[in-house]
């Protein structure tokens, strides 16, 4: 296979991580790529970090396999267990999440800002490095939000239940004072229009999932050529259940194939 032509391999505990997919097709529709989705093990904030880490290998030794010719962790907790060590023992790239607290911090007219994120992303030692790196000066609300992530995986995207949830969430960030959300997770990409909605005018709400697409593009190639090879396939593994999945990946984006099961030897 030409280099060029060698697909993306991305994963994330389920769905969540579809929404960087999605930005990455967006900024590179010929772009091959690889998809998995780690549901039978989801929510991974509920996992101790060595538990995630052991995960996250296994499936970048398949993405590996596959030819994948760099790796994007589309998870924020997955990137706090296991991040440094990819890159240090991988050949490929490793393009992973990060909370966007550096442009909150920019953006925050108040000086409040609001992560809505995992708990696991929320304890972990890179989050508490870019608090010390980029929080001076402003003070970051956090709000763990497992039962979000649950929505997301079970595509219950609107209705009374999603949005008195959301709500539970959002509404002590913003009447402390936050008038700038980070999505924290992957998932809550898809939960974002109610998210700003309950949030009000006026409250910023920052993605992180187009930052890391770009970054990608950045590590691949610097000119278009690179960036354009392939085909503009996307192939679909999942941990858990392949019906389940397929059908809230094809809810939350229509034009996916069917999942595959992920082969867990």
């Amino acid at each position: 296979m030409d280099p060029m032509e060698r697909p993306v391999g991305i994963f994330d505990s389920g769905v969540g991580g579809l929404s960087v997919a999605r930005a990455i097709r967006r900024l590179m529709p010929q772009l091959d790529l690889i998809y998995v989705g780690d549901s039978g093990h989801v929510p991974y904030g509920g996992h101790d970090l060595a538990f995630i880490s052991g995960r996250a290998r296994l499936i970048v030794d398949f993405l590996v396999g596959r030819d994948a010719r760099a790796i994007v962790i589309a998870c924020n907790t997955a990137t706090a267990a296991a991040a440094s060590d990819l890159r240090r023992t991988l050949s490929i790239p490793v393009v992973a999440m990060e909370p966007a607290v550096k442009p909150a911090a920019a953006a925050t007219r108040t000086g409040i800002v609001g992560v809505l994120a995992t708990a696991g992303t929320l304890a972990s030692a890179r989050f508490a490095g870019l608090l010390d790196r980029f929080g001076e000066g402003i003070s970051v609300l956090t709000e763990p939000c497992p039962d979000l992530v649950t929505l997301v995986e079970q595509g219950e995207l609107e209705g009374p239940e999603t949005t008195r949830r959301i709500a539970a969430h959002v509404r002590p960030l913003v009447d402390a004072g936050a008038d700038t959300l980070i999505l924290g997770c992957t998932h809550f990409s898809f939960l974002r229009l109610s998210i700003e909605r309950e949030a009000g005018p006026g409250i910023a709400v920052i993605d992180t999932g187009p930052a890391v697409a770009r970054q990608l593009m950045r590590v691949l190639a610097r000119d278009a050529a690179d960036r354009s090879a392939g085909s503009g396939r996307v192939d679909i593994f999942t941990s858990g259940d392949t019906s389940a999945f397929s059908a809230t990946s094809r809810r939350l984006w229509p034009e996916l194939p069917p999942a595959s099961q992920l082969p867990e030897d």
